[in-house]
């Protein structure tokens, strides 16, 4: 199931971005959750397959555009 693989990987690239974000501005998983109602646990651990919307609320959030949060990752 290569597709499957290549989501799969897309997925886990964002959720590390987001990981790394979120360490930048020295936020713990509680605090995103406590502002966001999202289990980051799951999110930053490519557990779950974020939507469009879920994607701008942490953006958001972050004070992130989509494209920074995208740049440069290795998605094709």
């Amino acid at each position: 199931m290569k597709g499957q693989k290549h989501y799969d990987t897309a997925i886990k690239s964002v959720a590390e971005r987001l990981r790394a974000v979120r360490i930048a501005r020295g936020l713990t998983q509680e605090a995103v959750y406590f502002n966001t109602g999202l289990n980051m646990r799951r999110v930053e651990g490519g557990k779950t397959n974020l939507s469009l919307s879920t994607l701008c609320e942490l953006c958001k959030f972050y004070d992130i555009t989509l494209e920074e949060l995208f740049k440069e990752l290795p998605i094709e």
